[in-house]
C-alpha cells in the first residue's frame, strides 16, 4: 500500500499523510471498532448508533464511544437523520456514515500512484515530436515545477542559497517519502525511492521521471543555487540534492 500524492502544495496539515494512517490504523486496532466500523461501511448507507451496537452484540453507549473514535479519526462523519417511517414527532437519530478516507501506509513509503499518474499524463499528452519517453520525462518536469510553483508561492521565501533552499527542499522531500538525509551544509542524500521496486525494473525511464520530477521542483522552487543530480547508489534514490556547480 502506498500513500496518494496530490498535484501542488496546501498549507502544512497538523499530521503528514503517513502520521494520518498510522493513527487511522491505531484507531481500527481495537477489535470492536473494526468490525463496526466494517459493519457501517458495508450497509451503504447511513447506520444508527442502535444498528452499529447491535452489529456487534454491545450497548448503545459504548457503541457511541467507539463511533466517536472513529468519527474523531477521520473514518466516518455523523449528522442527524430525519426519522424513519411515518413517525412525525421526536429527536432525530445521530447516523454514521463512511468519509470516503483511504487508509494507505507503506513502510517505506511507496508512490506508485504518482508514477502511474505521471504516465497516464505523458500518454495523454504525447506530442508527435517526442518519443513516449520523451513525454513521460516531460510530464514529470512540469508536475514537479508547478509543485515548486505552488510551494515558493505559498512560502515567499525570497532569495534563496544553497543552504537554505536545500532545508526548504527537505520538507517536500520528507513528505513524499523520499527519507533526505543532511550529508553537510550543501547536499541532501535521498535514502528511500519511492518508486521502488518499478525503479529496479525500468531505471532508465523510472529513475529518469525522478530526476526530471525533482528538478523541477527545484526549479519552481527558485533555488537556483541547488540542482537535483542523478547518483544512484544501491538500496537508496538514484538523485541527489547539491550545491550547483556553477553556483
Amino acid at each position: 500500500m502506498t500513500d496518494d500524492l496530490a498535484d501542488g502544495a496546501a498549507d502544512d496539515p497538523p499530521d503528514s499523510s503517513g502520521d494520518a494512517a498510522i493513527s487511522s490504523i491505531g484507531v481500527l486496532a481495537e477489535g470492536l471498532r473494526r468490525r463496526m466500523f466494517a459493519f457501517i461501511r458495508r450497509a451503504r448507507r447511513p447506520v444508527t448508533r442502535d444498528e452499529a451496537a447491535a452489529s456487534v452484540g454491545i450497548s448503545r453507549k459504548l457503541a457511541a464511544f467507539h463511533l466517536d473514535k472513529l468519527v474523531d479519526a477521520g473514518l466516518l462523519r455523523a449528522h442527524y437523520a430525519a426519522p424513519e417511517g411515518n413517525r412525525k414527532v421526536g429527536r432525530r437519530p445521530k447516523v454514521y456514515e463512511p468519509t470516503g478516507v483511504q487508509i494507505r501506509l507503506s513502510i517505506p513509503e511507496r508512490r506508485h500512484e504518482l508514477l502511474a499518474d505521471l504516465l497516464l499524463d505523458a500518454v495523454v499528452t504525447e506530442r508527435d515530436d517526442e518519443t513516449a519517453a520523451q513525454a513521460a520525462m516531460r510530464a514529470a518536469y512540469q508536475r514537479g515545477r508547478r509543485l515548486g510553483d505552488s510551494e515558493r508561492s505559498r512560502v515567499r521565501p525570497g532569495r534563496l542559497g544553497a543552504e537554505r533552499g536545500l532545508t526548504l527542499c527537505e520538507r517536500m522531500l520528507e513528505e513524499h517519502g523520499f527519507e533526505p538525509v543532511r550529508e553537510g551544509p550543501i547536499r541532501l542524500t535521498l535514502h528511500n525511492c519511492p518508486f521502488h521496486p518499478l525503479a529496479a525494473q525500468a531505471p532508465d525511464l523510472v529513475c529518469g521521471m525522478n530526476h526530471a520530477f525533482l528538478t523541477g521542483y527545484v526549479e519552481g522552487l527558485g533555488v537556483t543555487a541547488v540542482e537535483a543530480v542523478l547518483a544512484p547508489r544501491p538500496g537508496e534514490c538514484c538523485v541527489e540534492l547539491k550545491q550547483a556547480a556553477a553556483d
